[in-house]
């Protein structure tokens, strides 16, 4: 197979215990389809929920090294972080430094995704306590009662 960008030969090497290709030119990386999953859990082990990967999908002008095939492109989980996936599903295209933006985002979806859980339960813990009975606003109510 062959960089996209350069039409050099790409190289393998394993990235986080991952067998990917990589292009010695420009430094981009070729990952097969369920490689992007395996990226994806190395930063987010406990994450079920992924959420959408892809989003405003247009075409792209780089052909898949796989197949040849036009790349369309999109943005990377609703951020501002374009990458080209195969049409017929041979894999992604990161460019240099993309596959670190990708881990750091689903890193931060992780905190996001435990901060929201963290926030719900204490919800519910204060919700079975009343609500705000017993609260600062209801002390007030009772000035004026």
């Amino acid at each position: 197979m062959n960089c996209p960008h350069c039409n050099v030969a790409l190289s393998g090497r394993k990235y986080r215990g991952i067998e990917i290709d990589h292009c010695p030119e420009c430094r981009g990386l070729w990952l097969d389809f369920d490689e992007m999953e395996l990226l994806e859990d190395g930063a987010n082990r406990d994450e079920v929920l992924k959420g959408t990967r892809d989003y405003a999908r247009r075409a792209s002008e780089l052909p898949c090294p796989h197949c040849g095939a036009m790349m369309d492109v999109f943005n990377y989980r609703a951020h501002n972080l374009p990458i080209e996936h195969c049409p017929n599903n041979h894999g992604y295209w990161l460019d240099k430094g993309e596959e670190e933006r990708v881990l750091d985002l689903m890193k931060q979806r992780a905190r996001d995704l435990r901060r929201s859980e963290s926030a719900e339960q204490q919800w519910a813990r204060f919700m079975e306590r009343g609500g705000q009975r017993g609260g600062f606003l209801d002390r007030i109510k009772d000035l004026f009662r």
